[in-house]
């Protein structure tokens, strides 16, 4: 005995027509073609190679004595990076953190670490120091080794930050910000 398969309309009436398909596949065309050219104008909202290239900087610190800073600039902003001397290190380590206006160390990796001098120096390195050179008062470029405490000095308005890039006097707000960065090897930074 053999079964056949039965064929037949649909009871409906329902069925896809020739119209149907053609209507189908216009309406897909027509959605592949705004799609390619929506594209283009999607596509160049994306940031250009020279936008990316200035997410990071590169910093040999290598050749750095005990005093020297360098400043680089990083997404517009200056970033400067401290070798402190011993003396520096000492005063920055002898401020007890209850008396700093602001005692949150400010960095873009933890934000509610406290503002030691230890939290604030480089991983490993406590001789260095890595900040953005931008006064959080409003956005002048501080003076190193001037001031009152012998870090940096805001010549606009007179902020005083000490040697670990702490605000101490003035009315600035906030500690200088410590951005991400991290060693690529023993003496190479990657800001960013």
């Amino acid at each position: 005995m053999s079964t056949q398969t039965d064929i037949s309309p649909d009871p409906d009436g329902d069925e896809p027509t020739r119209r149907d398909f053609l209507y189908i596949a216009t309406i897909a065309m027509g959605g592949i073609g705004v799609g390619s050219l929506a594209w283009p104008f999607i596509a160049q909202m994306n940031p250009d190679a020279s936008a990316l290239a200035l997410s990071t900087s590169e910093v040999d610190i290598g050749s750095m004595q005990p005093g020297d800073q360098v400043s680089v600039m990083w997404r517009g902003k200056p970033v400067f990076i401290r070798y402190r001397t011993e003396e520096e290190i000492a005063e920055a380590e002898a401020v007890e953190v209850s008396e700093l206006p602001d005692q949150n160390a400010r960095l873009e990796v933890d934000p509610a670490a406290t503002a030691t001098n230890e939290n604030r120096s480089l991983a490993d390195r406590p001789e260095f120091i890595l900040m953005t050179g931008v006064c959080t008062h409003l956005g002048c470029i501080p003076l190193s080794e001037a001031g009152d405490f012998g870090g940096w000095f805001c010549p606009c308005h007179g902020s005083h930050y000490d040697t670990a890039g702490r605000i101490r006097r003035g009315p600035a707000p906030e500690n200088l910000a410590i951005p991400t960065y991290e060693f690529i090897s023993d003496t190479t930074i990657r800001i960013g």
